[in-house]
């Protein structure tokens, strides 16, 4: 969750068991999806990055290898006989042999395919993810999915409510500016690579530390990790009030702008992302 996603994401290989849990809650904490989250967000299937970003939804392991985050599923009773093989395995390998496709299919030995996702998994209801989050705002999504609601309550469809009903509770508990942010954010992601996004994503968490547009951070802070109340009273208090001229603020230039351009991102962060499709497995384990 959160940092331990970015420490993660960014690997080779990222094996997922089945507890595992993946989420990205900065928006309910006044903050933002970061550590590189513009950059993994937006090359997931469809618009599903921007269903998990803006909603703070949980993926188990299996849902996590089916979309692409992880690139392994290995049940949890066997990560030791893993973990000697690979130890092992890199004793008496030469300097030619170990490269990436060796420790790959080490992994591939000890783990599943293909673990079946949960009848109610987020996965079965891409169509609608993709129909909703492709809107250009986040105004737009919100009604889209509450047009969907309704639509599947006169359909009587259980489930469905259930899950359109969590997603639109989730988006209106989260700060507004953050929601606002956080589409935008990884909107731009789709077309830059991961250096640009680290850097954008710098800039828009050092305006939001200012607190010079929007406090949410601090009132998030306040009511999540320090009161406890878990009421943060956010301003503005809807996304109607938040204009693209304030949203623009996140974006802008900061005074070390050129430096941070010229900062060079480390090589094992340039790794293309996997190919994403619904039928492949992962979240992470090590990188050379």
């Amino acid at each position: 969750m959160g940092v331990g996603v970015g420490i993660s994401i960014h690997r080779n290989f990222r094996v997922a068991i089945e507890n595992s849990i993946f989420a990205t809650p900065k928006n309910g904490l006044g903050f933002f999806p970061n550590v590189g989250a513009s950059y993994f967000l937006s090359r997931l299937p469809g618009f599903f990055g921007e269903n998990l970003g803006l909603t703070s939804a949980r993926l188990d392991g299996a849902e996590m290898l089916a979309c692409g985050l992880a690139t392994h599923f290995v049940p949890s009773t066997k990560l030791p006989i893993l973990e000697k093989a690979l130890i092992s395995r890199a004793a008496s390998a030469t300097s030619s042999s170990f490269d990436l496709a060796f420790i790959s299919a080490i992994i591939d030995e000890h783990s599943l395919q293909q673990p079946a996702l949960n009848e109610k998994s987020v996965l079965h209801k891409m169509d609608v993810i993709d129909k909703c989050f492709s809107r250009p705002i986040v105004e737009e999504i919100l009604s889209a999915l509450e047009r969907e609601a309704a639509e599947a309550n006169m359909a009587h469809d259980d489930h469905c409510c259930e899950w359109l009903d969590l997603t639109i509770r989730l988006l209106k508990k989260a700060s507004p500016m953050s929601l606002k942010i956080c589409l935008r954010s990884i909107r731009e992601g789709r077309v830059q690579a991961i250096d640009e996004c680290l850097v954008c994503e710098y800039k828009i968490s050092s305006y939001i530390l200012r607190g010079q547009i929007s406090k949410d951070f601090r009132e998030g802070c306040r009511a999540i990790v320090w009161d406890k109340d878990k009421k943060p009273k956010s301003k503005p208090y809807s996304l109607e009030l938040i204009t693209d001229h304030m949203v623009d603020h996140y974006f802008s230039k900061l005074d070390c702008d050129e430096e941070l351009k010229s900062l060079k991102v480390p090589t094992c962060l340039h790794l293309p992302m996997p190919s994403f499709e619904l039928n492949v497995i992962p979240i992470l384990l090590a990188t050379p």
